[in-house]
């Protein structure tokens, strides 16, 4: 071909990078997901290298006079029949992204779609990552405290017709800037969103763990669902006390004490309050994608101490 048309070939493939989001592994490639459907290719795959990990640290944990003092005292056992769901969820914890999964790749797609509002896909790594609170350019290394269950529950909220507008609002909060140079920075109220939502699943996951949510797991005959339900009532815990007391990343830590203890404590009034929330906003126009609907009814509410260290990761 004459070097004019290879030009030519080249500018066009160029924009047609640009217009798809191009530019990297799977990037723009990849369909949708729902909740749903990812976690029907999590309990189909194979897992055994993860549930390994998860034993090994429920083992590691296990040890001691106080873990032998909550299971004489502690939260009632779990259903023999739940113990598999539960297994799945702490696997998932374990589980690395991979750039070869395309349900992995599919995740992160949906996630970014539905948080930018765009039709168009976006490239593996990037800066874009960063601009929806990653750290850096891959969001897989944000992932060491949560596994895949961080951006599991984080699709689940994002596309759940009653919580996307939820979590669209606590995203736009987490973009909020000033015009006021004069401000210090740390008066703004931005914070990194999906960094903030992997601390929150590390908490409900180590509810989960120390049987914190066994009671209503045992009623509802679920353990996904509970999970994903006290993380949402978590975000929107954080998300009004942001909010309405002006806090700034320099808070960060003491809030996310402060989730943690309710989480373990309070998961009644937690989801008390996101219940609420959803009917007042049931009347506002449905989000185009949904996943798995949630059903909330009232739980326990343990007496327990608050246990381990809340951080960012």
């Amino acid at each position: 071909i004459s070097e004019e048309l290879r030009r030519a070939r080249e500018e066009w493939e160029a924009v047609e990078e640009i217009q798809s989001g191009l530019g990297g592994p799977w990037g723009g490639a990849a369909p949708p997901i729902s909740f749903a459907e990812a976690l029907r290719c999590f309990q189909a795959a194979d897992l055994a290298e993860s549930r390994e990990k998860a034993r090994a640290a429920a083992a590691a944990r296990g040890r001691g006079l106080p873990t032998l003092l909550r299971g004489l005292c502690g939260p009632l056992r779990l259903q023999p029949q739940l113990r598999d769901e539960r297994e799945l969820a702490l696997a998932v914890a374990h589980c690395a992204l991979d750039d070869t999964e395309s349900v992995h790749m599919r995740i992160l797609q949906t996630i970014y779609k539905q948080l930018t509002r765009s039709s168009l896909g976006c490239p593996r790594y990037g800066a874009h990552w960063e601009e929806l609170g990653f750290q850096g350019v891959d969001p897989g290394t944000d992932l060491r405290g949560t596994g895949m269950l961080g951006l599991m529950q984080l699709l689940y909220f994002v596309t759940d017709t009653r919580t996307l507008p939820l979590a669209r609002e606590i995203f736009q909060l987490s973009q909020h800037e000033t015009q006021a140079p004069a401000i210090t920075p740390l008066l703004l109220q931005y914070f990194p969103f999906c960094i903030m939502s992997f601390n929150i699943t590390r908490i409900v996951t180590q509810a989960l763990r120390e049987g914190r949510l066994n009671r209503v797991c045992n009623r509802r005959q679920q353990v996904m669902a509970v999970l994903n339900d006290v993380y949402a009532a978590a975000f929107l815990q954080l998300y009004h006390v942001w909010k309405r007391q002006h806090k700034t990343v320099a808070d960060a830590g003491s809030l996310l004490k402060e989730l943690e203890l309710a989480a373990k404590r309070k998961p009644k009034r937690l989801l008390k309050s996101l219940e609420a929330h959803v009917n007042r906003s049931a009347a506002a126009p449905s989000p185009p994608l949904a996943g798995a609907e949630m059903d909330f009814v009232d739980v326990c509410d343990p007496q327990v101490e608050l246990e381990g260290e809340a951080r960012l990761i």
